[in-house]
């Protein structure tokens, strides 16, 4: 049975994350530990018990969920004596998931991802002052017909689709009158419903390119060997292993759509059978079906979701 390690974004943070997991195991006591030296920080401590005001804040969200990801394959390699290989024929990451899954193939180490999610989530908060932009989900509405929507609100301003998640669900992100625009414009084209998204900022669009500028400068100062296994790139919805190719779509990701549901599509079209969700929540897994049918997502996040995958594998 061929299986891909996906890794969770911005959204599924929750306090508590890897309380668990820190308890029953020693490794993820150690990557925890791993990244708040990294960050000169207790992140750990601020994932554990809160308060929820700051964990959400990007700049925290983003590595502590990578954290959380990295704990749970470390402790399937280290206690479970399983090398990714073995597991895993690709990676693959929602936005800042692919930090996690570059870092869980051994592109980048624990530390080095811990510090490029922090500046990641600092320069993407800086770039658009907050209640400039905003996020919104359209359900029930595909790709075209919601880039076409985004087309027609844009009015000179910035909107664009962020992500294409799959199963008639798509983020637009842009200036915050142009996304209500966008919501109007697609519901006129068949969208069941449209939400403005709790974020503090517009992701992967335009008007994150001070972030992608950012995250260009850290990224060429990082040592980077080629993944154990290869990583399907949000931008391109197809794998690549070349590290500086990996660079350059790390860049192009700030401001480019996810494109979720064609990685996913890409997968199968390589004999994927199950996405094993690595870390906090359950949305990639739970998108799965929604995506392909014949598809399973699996979600590892405790001690008791691990002690069972082992036993498959």
């Amino acid at each position: 049975m061929s299986r891909a390690f996906v890794f969770p974004g911005q959204g599924s943070q929750a306090v508590g994350m890897g309380a668990d997991l820190a308890s029953a195991f020693a490794t993820a006591r150690d990557v925890f530990g791993e990244v708040d030296e990294a960050l000169k920080q207790n992140l750990s401590k601020l994932m554990r018990e809160g308060p929820e005001s700051d964990l959400i804040l990007t700049e925290n969200a983003q590595p502590a969920l990578m954290a959380v990801s990295l704990a749970v394959v470390r402790i399937l390699e280290k206690d479970g004596g399983k090398p990714l290989p073995a597991m895993a024929s690709y990676v693959a990451g929602h936005s800042l998931g692919e930090y996690s899954a570059l870092a869980a193939a051994g592109t980048l180490k624990v530390a080095d991802a811990a510090r490029l999610l922090k500046l990641r989530g600092q320069s993407m908060q800086k770039a658009v002052p907050v209640g400039v932009g905003a996020m919104a989900a359209l359900l029930g509405i595909e790709l075209e017909p919601a880039m076409a929507a985004c087309e027609e609100a844009a009015q000179g301003e910035v909107v664009a689709v962020a992500n294409d998640n799959g199963g008639g669900q798509v983020v637009v992100s842009g200036h915050k009158a142009a996304v209500e625009r966008a919501i109007e414009a697609a519901k006129a084209r068949g969208c069941k419903r449209g939400m403005l998204l709790p974020v503090s900022a517009p992701f992967h669009c335009s008007l994150m390119q001070p972030a992608a500028d950012a995250m260009k400068a850290a990224l060429e100062g990082v040592a980077m060997p080629p993944p154990r296994v290869p990583l399907v790139a949000n931008v391109l919805a197809s794998e690549i292993s070349d590290p500086a190719v990996i660079r350059q779509r790390l860049v192009e990701q700030v401001t480019g759509l996810v494109r979720w549901r064609e990685s996913v599509q890409y997968m199968k079209s390589k004999g994927v059978e199950v996405l094993v969700e690595c870390g906090t929540g359950k949305v990639l897994s739970g998108l799965v079906k929604r995506i392909d049918k014949d598809m399973t997502g699996l979600a590892l996040n405790g001690p008791a979701d691990i002690e069972a995958f082992l036993k498959t594998v």
